[in-house]
């Protein structure tokens, strides 16, 4: 296991260490850091404790290397005077037992806020001041009601016999419903390619391969949002049918497939910036994980979360400046591990970026790094457990990896019991990815990935090169191994929070509620977006579900072991 540390300093090399890293984090984030923006910056001294947050000129002076990220508000006002008893206020819901504490940065964003906070029901939360129906860039329908109309109609020409490509079932539905003409190409092209699937899944090629040249003919990867999602499904399909009848195989896209994924997603790009930027599904999620984090973790003097899956340490920021400012028992030490199973260089340079940014916080910080060959190799000795560190876990997309693999699973399971966090932090994709059934899983996946597309609509230009790059690296792969995958794999078998509800009741877990703070901080970060009416926050349960006009996007659960005394 490889470890970097860093110790406290006196806060007189602050400004030099600061000055250091502003070179330094441009380099290796980028300007365009979205979690060390302005809309993330925090700052605690007297005032603070008062309820004021610091204007930004106050903020540049204090954290100069700021000024260089600070690019995602371009919003200037005077500090705004918040308490604690003011969110319980606003917010209806019964207020938790809750630790003191200091809210997370998120303070910044209510600089603009003069709106009543609207009441959490228990179910959905609307985000501040924004209509969620209200249409984006001219359009009327979502994807997900062009695709439900499709699959209605498919559904109805099945069930009358109809086998056949012709135009939409009923001769007065689009008039009916009010639909456009592009509207109705669209539901039209979506039926498509849901007969198309049908086929497939019959193992009639012949007539798939008729079907599938209607799609490719019919949507454009350049296109309105349906076009774009139909070019891509209409790729993997025809990969499952070369599959199929040994047309290629898996030997030969193993060579043709260079694109890493995963390993692309720890190092932050442009294109992935652009999104946190432009979209609030992500950093909505990753925030919200964040200060559920901090929650549990605030009060300790020593700090230990073990990250499966580190990625870029983007996040990270936002916990270590929110930890840098408890003034009542200060850290002594931020430790992070970070378990990885390949990609160990670019771990530790993760680790670097962190430390960095660390010791501009003055905060003691260690990074250590735990790889194994195969999970199941995983074991509690491999960490450094301290027994006077509170250890938290923080699982970000990392289970529904190892469905497919599940003894890897119960493995990892099993040490993360046997180290017993003060709380783990889960985060998957909110969809059925594991059907069986060829049909009924691409069906999920054009809902699922419909959401997406249509977010990307919403707040991207249809030439704008990182839609583009999303589009054709970040998403494709993953609708290709939905579909045109099968057996070990298949890697991208995502699970709904009812199926890891009953999963993690095997290992003695309890579900705790994500605090009412955590969901009223969500929802003003929603609204600093311009598309923030279409992100649509809900409570299943305990837990927080994210989606893009109704459609679940990302779940969001926190949980404790209930370990049983001998």
């Amino acid at each position: 296991m490889s470890t970097l540390k860093s110790g406290a300093f006196e806060k007189k090399d602050a400004g030099n260490v600061a000055r250091q890293i502003e070179l330094h984090q441009t380099e290796e984030w980028g300007e365009n850091n979205f979690f060390s923006s302005g809309q993330f910056s925090f700052y605690q001294d007297d005032r603070a404790e008062e309820g004021f947050i610091l204007y930004d000129q106050e903020r540049e002076q204090l954290f100069p290397h700021f000024g260089s990220l600070d690019l995602y508000l371009d919003v200037v006002s005077p500090p705004f005077q918040f308490s604690q008893e003011e969110i319980t206020r606003l917010a209806s819901i019964e207020p938790q037992k809750a630790k003191t504490y200091t809210p997370l940065a998120s303070f910044g964003m209510l600089k603009n806020y003069k709106r009543k906070f609207s009441q959490f029901n228990g179910e959905k939360i609307k985000a501040l001041g924004l209509d969620t129906t209200s249409t984006m860039r001219g359009r009327n329908l979502s994807n997900e009601a062009i695709i439900r109309l499709a699959r209605e109609n498919f559904i109805r020409s099945r069930s009358q016999g109809i086998d056949d490509i012709s135009p939409l079932s009923h001769p007065f539905t689009c008039s009916f419903l009010g639909l456009s003409n592009e509207e109705a190409r669209d539901v039209e092209l979506i039926r498509y390619l849901l007969e198309t699937a049908d086929k497939v899944g019959q193992q009639q090629f012949d007539g798939a391969r008729k079907l599938i040249k209607c799609c490719y003919d019919l949507s454009s990867n350049k296109g309105n949002a349906v076009q774009r999602l139909v070019s891509y499904f209409s790729e993997a399909i025809q990969e499952r049918i070369d599959r199929e009848t040994g047309k290629i195989t898996s030997r030969d896209l193993g060579k043709k497939e260079s694109f890493d994924l995963e390993e692309a997603l720890m190092i932050p790009s442009l294109s992935i910036l652009s999104y946190y930027q432009k979209l609030p599904l992500s950093p909505v999620l990753h925030f919200t994980e964040m200060q559920v984090l901090v929650e549990n973790v605030i009060g300790a003097q020593k700090v230990h979360i073990i990250d499966f899956a580190i990625r870029s340490g983007l996040q990270y920021t936002v916990l270590m400046q929110a930890l840098s400012t408890q003034c009542k028992c200060p850290l002594e030490c931020l430790k992070i591990t970070a378990v990885g199973t390949k990609s160990k260089p670019i771990i530790e340079k993760t680790g670097k970026r962190l430390m960095s940014f660390a010791e501009s916080l003055n905060l003691p910080f260690s990074f250590s790094v735990v790889m194994v060959n195969d999970m199941r190799d995983l074991d509690k000795e491999l960490f450094e457990l301290d027994s006077e560190e509170v250890v938290a876990v923080y699982t970000p997309n990392l289970l529904s990896t190892m469905i497919a693999q599940p003894n890897r699973l119960e493995c990892v399971m099993r040490v993360i019991k046997s180290i017993n966090p003060c709380v783990m932090v889960v985060s998957e994709e909110e969809v059925n990815h594991n059907s069986p059934v060829f049909v009924n899983r691409l069906t999920e996946a054009l809902f699922f990935y419909g959401a997406f597309f249509d977010s990307l609509e919403d707040s991207m230009d249809r030439d704008d090169p990182h839609r583009m790059i999303l589009e054709s690296q970040y998403f494709s792969p993953g609708i290709r191994n939905i579909v045109a995958a099968e057996g070990e794999e298949r890697t991208n078998r995502h699970a709904s929070i009812d199926v890891w509800r009953e999963f993690f009741a095997r290992f003695g877990m309890v579900e705790i509620a994500v605090s009412t703070l955590s969901l009223f901080q969500a929802s003003l970060l929603v609204n600093e977006f311009a598309c923030g009416g279409s992100c649509t926050l809900d409570l299943n349960g305990n837990c927080l579900i994210v989606g893009w006009k109704g459609t679940p996007i990302f779940c969001l659960s926190t949980w404790k072991f209930h370990l049983e005394k001998d």
